[in-house]
């Protein structure tokens, strides 16, 4: 499926960047034993991200716990795309596997997805210049 993927992408006129996913940030070692999976999170989410780049891909979508060991395995070319970013002392919500944006960046993660941080917030303008400057202040280019 993800050779398939790759192999699509690469006859498109404008190919895009293909990721896969490795382990959901909702689930903790627990949620994988319970699935069928014995390994912990992080030898699981490696073990995906090199099936992802060994088919071809161009990255990863994986947990900011995961991106450092990802990055030392899989080397700076390879694009990790971490969700479950939250800003320090805000709540964690449904997921078992978060960081703040700077944690994130600093374990490796290209691109960070922030979601209900910001649409969760009273004031969403608000909470999202307060991540895209601490985001800033890492010395990492931001998208908005």
């Amino acid at each position: 499926m993800l050779r398939a993927a790759v192999d699509a992408a690469k006859r498109a006129a404008k190919p895009p960047i293909v990721l896969a996913v490795t382990v959901l940030t909702s689930l903790s070692d627990a949620g994988l034993r319970e699935i069928g999976v014995a390994e912990r999170t992080l030898d699981h989410a490696l073990a995906l991200a090199t099936l992802a780049r060994n088919c071809g891909c161009d990255g990863v979508v994986a947990s900011p716990h995961e991106a450092r060991v990802i990055r030392q395995n899989l080397g700076a070319g390879f694009v990790i795309v971490a969700p479950g970013i939250r800003p320090a002392g805000s709540s964690q919500g449904d997921q078992s596997r978060v960081n703040t944006p700077a944690e994130a960046i600093g374990a490796g993660a290209d691109y960070l997805v922030v979601g209900r941080p910001i649409t969760g917030a009273a004031d969403s303008r608000q909470a999202a210049e307060g991540i895209m400057k601490e985001i800033g202040s890492s010395g990492k280019r931001v998208i908005g």
